[in-house]
């Protein structure tokens, strides 16, 4: 739909663009194209490039899932994790949100996604199969479920209690304070520090 604000055509393309991003509304999309025009050039060829380029140079962590532009994440790479520690989470955008509060020192495994059987999204479109090879090497002793807490979460949560079941391994979901029916990925830090401490035990 064109944006009736009498700018030139590429500068109403870039608007339009921007508006795309989430959080972004038409007067701040339209502050930050003319932003960008008082950018000088090799700024703007910078950037472009970075965008161009941004997936070629990123991929999944080969051990977690997690986004890296190496064959291990940041997190999976320091020696300093306590490897006997996982936390799943749904996507990879999650793990920023937890790790702002500082209270998780361990790895995480990034699903994928989660159950939707109405999206036709079983457990074999996510990323299980990983899970249970690291479970395997039997230095695991907890796996923390940190899906979302609305219904498609829960109900991963609740598959996930019984798939991943084990002698010798804690099962434990986190607790009150991320707010029923909310997408983890938009919880504040402190908000998931309190529910990882007061996480519960499923299994």
């Amino acid at each position: 739909m064109p944006l009736p604000l009498g700018y030139p055509q590429p500068l109403e393309e870039l608007i339009r663009s921007l508006r795309r991003l989430p959080g972004i509304g038409a007067r701040t999309a339209e502050r930050l194209a003319l932003a960008l025009l008082e950018w000088p050039e090799a700024d703007l060829q910078a950037l472009g490039q970075s965008l161009s380029t941004l997936r070629a140079r990123l991929h999944p962590c080969t051990q977690c899932g997690n986004l890296a532009d190496t064959p291990l994440c940041l997190i999976c790479a320091n020696p300093q994790r306590q490897t006997e520690l996982i936390c799943v989470v749904e996507t990879a955008a999650q793990i920023p949100v937890i790790e702002r509060c500082g209270s998780f020192r361990g790895l995480y495994h990034v699903l994928g996604g989660r159950l939707a059987p109405l999206d036709h999204r079983g457990p074999e479109q996510l990323r299980l199969a990983e899970l249970h090879q690291r479970l395997a090497a039997g230095n695991v002793r907890e796996v923390i479920l940190a899906t979302s807490s609305d219904v498609e979460g829960e109900a991963t949560a609740a598959y996930l209690a019984m798939d991943l079941q084990r002698p010798g391994l804690i099962i434990s979901r986190i607790a009150s304070g991320v707010p029923v029916g909310a997408d983890i990925g938009f919880a504040d830090p402190a908000t998931i520090a309190i529910a990882l401490r007061a996480r519960r035990n499923l299994g």
